[in-house]
């Protein structure tokens, strides 16, 4: 079950704890673990926590054709998935020798003993029947698999409503949940499979033991009944040899237990049907806890404005006059424009540096270029200045040019 096996040191422990009838979640040797059942907010769709082994299960169904051998009864088809997820032991897209195992007691319990009507499946005889389909997937493995995916199957069973369908002629119309309610299924009864394991050659007995007990355990028992005390099936695996009496009284406990999870699914299907009739919350959501925002929440404090003018009035009264601002002559920097009156402007004038050889050197060919200026303005219309140290180009047209 578990690709990761029990220490000796731990082995030992819970043997030793199975004989002084003490089980590790602190539970007597024949009760179950609490066990939980919510429904999806589709119909068909539950969802079982037994301890921590969850199990999920959806109901469909489709219009097929019929066996020949049965043409007036329906389809009942199971399938029972083992993902990784559940356990490292799974694998993914190969069915292992417990999926087997598992489907087939499934089968056993539910569509064997006859606990649903499949006759009222039938649509048209020999043409059309209702196919319902039942899949059953693993969330997590803790134990118990086949308990968790019985009440999970028959559970969302009585959940599921089929549409609603007529039939004129030979043309066969099937009705939305908007047009037609929907159908619930007919079932007689609802089996459910409680899990016995066996330890030290049948001398001490565990109801609905968990992985680790499974682990440690020399026999497992599973007999799926009703609250009728019928016995839908049995099945024993493990190579263990069981006494008459053994199986009588794992039969007298499997009746108490049938009864209490049956009277816990009948509950949890009348609580589910008020509120989807009152319009609450209900299936998944409801589990949700309403969670608010508190960050964005602002204190709101009252604001008179009633004399806000009047305030206003007197804090411009009161303030002092803003000083009058006094014009200054600022003296502009080399490469400065400036408009206004009095102002001084430096345009074309270079930026004086502190070296005395770079301002001589400057000065000069400022006097050169200057004086170039002024000679080829004489001469022709349009003036070009070059600088080797400015990469730009600047054409100037004259005013003569006009």
């Amino acid at each position: 079950m578990n690709d990761t096996p029990l220490a000796n040191c731990e082995r030992d422990f819970l043997l030793k704890a199975i004989e002084e009838k003490k089980r590790l979640d602190g539970r007597q040797p024949y009760d179950y673990r609490r066990m939980k059942i919510t429904f999806g907010s589709d119909y068909g769709c539950c969802f079982v926590d037994l301890g921590k082994t969850k199990v999920v299960a959806q109901v469909s169904c489709e219009l097929v054709a019929p066996k020949e051998s049965r043409p007036n009864e329906g389809i009942m088809f199971f399938n029972i998935e083992l993902s990784p997820m559940a356990s490292p032991a799974f694998e993914r897209g190969r069915q292992s020798e417990l999926s087997v195992t598992l489907n087939r007691q499934l089968e056993r319990c539910l569509r064997n003993s006859k606990c649903i009507d499949t006759e009222s499946l039938c649509v048209v005889s020999g043409e059309k029947v209702w196919q319902i389909r039942v899949d059953v997937h693993l969330l997590n493995h803790d134990g118990d698999l086949m308990g968790a995916a019985s009440v999970a199957a028959i559970t969302a069973l009585c959940h599921f409503r089929r549409p609603d369908v007529s039939i004129q002629g030979d043309e066969v119309t099937v009705y939305g949940p908007e047009e037609r309610d929907p159908i619930p299924l007919s079932i007689y009864h609802m089996p459910i499979s409680v899990s016995f394991s066996f330890f030290q050659q049948g001398t001490y007995l565990l109801v609905d033991p968990c992985e680790r007990e499974e682990q440690l355990m020399d026999g497992l028992l599973m007999i799926a009944m009703n609250k009728h005390r019928e016995i839908c099936s049995i099945q024993s695996s493990g190579g263990i040899l069981l006494l008459k009496e053994q199986v009588i009284r794992c039969s007298k406990i499997a009746s108490v237990k049938v009864s209490e999870i049956t009277e816990l699914i009948s509950k949890a299907l009348e609580n589910d049907k008020k509120a989807r009739k009152a319009g609450s919350r209900c299936g998944f959501a409801e589990s949700m806890p309403q969670e608010r925002i508190t960050a964005l929440k602002k204190d709101e404090t009252s604001v008179e404005v009633s004399d806000v003018m009047d305030r206003a009035n007197d804090i411009i009264q009161k303030s002092e006059v803003p000083p009058r601002a006094v014009s200054s002559v600022v003296v502009p920097v080399p490469g400065v424009g400036q408009v206004g009156q009095g102002l001084q402007n430096s345009w074309g004038l270079e930026e004086e540096d502190d070296d005395d050889d770079d301002d001589e050197n400057g000065g000069g060919e400022l006097e050169e270029k200057v004086m170039k200026m002024e000679e080829e303005s004489r001469g022709g219309d349009v003036v070009e200045i070059s600088d080797s140290e400015e990469e730009e180009v600047v054409v100037l047209h004259s005013e003569t040019a006009k």
